[in-house]
């Protein structure tokens, strides 16, 4: 919104900086900080009144979380996504049809999420919307996402798929581009609500995440960049560097009350919302299977419960001791703070490798 300030410059004053994205995506990150300072301790009053047993725990979960989490406020994802959203309004062009997508995905999979936080904490249950109904909403979203990706993308790269590395190279999915991406959005978000196990867990890897895929955004949205790197310009990107920013600033705002031990819990609201927009970004810069090496910790997370599931049905027996994995280093004896702080440095170290996938080739 604030970029149409720039009617008012004449090329060299203070309004012509509204014209620069990087100027703005600053602007986005102090926006939704100070957004996630101002309202964190009202909306966590807020939840605590209307909350009366905060969110349920699991009784098959680790014992210490009966003790450690009972009575904490779930939903806190709100506010992530209040500083979020106000912030790329705010700061982003409204004219950018890619950060409308990423927009509508954040709303839909943070309403799905919602609900389902809202069925258990006002049923006091562990099990909120059907999983089968949660997928189909999160599909026909993610379908939405996908068909409006091919309307944006340039004509040479429609339903392609690019790879990293070997970057003269691309697959034609033809109408199977759709139902792939729809697998990367839906499988981004249901990955980081899986990870979402311990306090500051999942935050910190979106927003490492988020931060690769950011600057991602902006190098395949700049010519100049694409021709340097040898990879696919995609115009327009650039502007989801904004969202990013918002991104990393709300999630910042809300660590603060989600560092052990936690004040407020993010719920599936956050965790479905914010994952659903990683996976978004990836189909719109061409970067899907980047995102497999960025979101890393994600996918471990995701087939530890998937091995777990089919081992389990075919021999009885457990390959973890309990899953998803940050649990079974629970149960090995780690402690909270030092599985959370190991996983952020390893999805510090696969935002790195992700991002080298630009130069390398």
């Amino acid at each position: 919104m604030l970029y149409w300030l720039t009617i008012f410059s004449d090329g060299g004053d203070f309004y012509n900086l509204f014209r620069y994205i990087t100027f703005r995506a600053g602007g986005a990150f102090f926006t939704a900080l100070i957004f996630g300072f101002l309202f964190g301790k009202p909306l966590i009053n807020l939840l605590r009144r209307k909350q009366t047993h905060g969110q349920p725990i699991r009784d098959d979960g680790p014992e210490s979380h009966l003790l450690t989490k009972q009575g904490t406020p779930t939903m806190g994802g709100v506010l992530i996504l209040g500083a979020l959203i106000l912030s790329t309004l705010l700061w982003a062009r409204l004219d950018n049809g890619f950060v409308w997508v990423v927009l509508l995905v954040t709303m839909g999979f943070g309403a799905i999420g919602f609900v389902d936080d809202y069925a258990k904490v006002s049923k006091n249950t562990h099990a909120g919307v059907p999983g089968k109904v949660r997928l189909a909403v999160g599909f026909a979203i993610a379908a939405v996402a996908g068909f409006v990706a091919t309307q944006l993308h340039p004509v040479e790269l429609t339903n392609q798929l690019a790879l990293p590395v070997f970057k003269d190279t691309l697959i034609n999915l033809s109408f199977m581009f759709i139902p792939f991406a729809m697998v990367v959005i839906v499988g981004a978000a249901n990955s980081v609500n899986l990870t979402d196990g311990l306090d500051g867990l999942a935050i910190m890897p979106v927003m490492i995440a988020a931060a690769a895929l950011g600057v991602i955004a902006y190098a395949v949205g700049r010519v100049d960049f694409t021709e340097y790197l040898d990879v696919h310009y995609v115009p327009g990107t650039g502007e989801l560097l904004i969202f990013t920013a918002g991104l990393i600033g709300g999630g910042l705002g809300f660590l603060w009350y989600n560092a052990p031990p936690a004040a407020v819990f993010m719920g599936d609201t956050g965790s479905l919302a914010l994952g659903g927009a990683l996976g978004a970004i990836a189909v719109l810069t061409k970067h899907e299977l980047v995102l497999a090496i960025i979101g890393g910790l994600f996918i471990a997370e995701t087939l530890s419960v998937i091995i777990q599931v089919l081992y389990f049905k075919r021999t009885g027996k457990r390959v973890f001791l309990m899953a998803p994995i940050h649990h079974h280093f629970e149960k090995k004896g780690w402690a909270e703070p030092q599985i959370v702080i190991r996983f952020w440095i390893i999805s510090l170290i696969l935002a790195m490798i992700g991002l080298a996938t630009l130069k390398v080739r």
